[in-house]
């Protein structure tokens, strides 16, 4: 079974609300995905801990409706 591109941005929001998501299909196929999530709540956390938040906000979906997740993620930069 797949999952859509907005099922998958709802899932980190409503885990991460304050996050930006961009999401992009790798193969039109609904199972593989290129997420970038910018969230302040990523500050001070390791790459690792920010990926782990994400793979936490979907909630096991990995590996079963999502089977690929090109995950890059970041902190909100200050245009100042």
């Amino acid at each position: 079974m797949a999952m859509t591109a907005d099922a998958l941005t709802a899932l980190i929001r409503a885990a991460l609300p304050d996050a930006e998501v961009t999401i992009t299909a790798l193969v039109d196929d609904g199972d593989h995905y290129a997420a970038h999530v910018v969230s302040a709540t990523f500050a001070g956390q390791s790459r690792v801990a920010q990926h782990k938040a994400v793979y936490a906000a979907l909630g096991g979906r990995m590996g079963g409706v999502l089977h690929a997740l090109q995950l890059t993620t970041g902190v909100p930069t200050s245009d100042a």
